[in-house]
């Protein structure tokens, strides 16, 4: 996102099949994060869990229930962003 945008460097975007799973999702991801010792600044979307957004300053996490991420295709909104695909 680097040159895209000033609203993060990196935009991570995951889904999962259903609610609980994106729920576990983001568990998984905040215990992992915080053992490392990386702050968790805002996290929205966890009434629901359909869209759960984590905010870690220059990195946003998106996870996604599989529905909603087809819905709103974020990806294609940022179009001309460098893809970086996990080893």
């Amino acid at each position: 996102m680097q040159g895209i945008t000033t609203i993060a460097d990196y935009f991570i975007i995951c889904s999962g099949e259903s609610t609980p799973q994106v729920k576990a999702i983001e568990e998984y991801v905040e215990e992992k994060l915080k053992a490392e010792g990386v702050g968790l600044l805002r996290v929205e979307g966890l009434r629901y869990c359909h869209w759960i957004l984590m905010d870690y300053g220059d990195v946003i996490i998106h996870i996604f229930e599989e529905e909603m991420r087809a819905f709103y295709e974020l990806e294609k909104l940022w179009i001309d962003a460098k893809r970086i695909q996990p080893d």
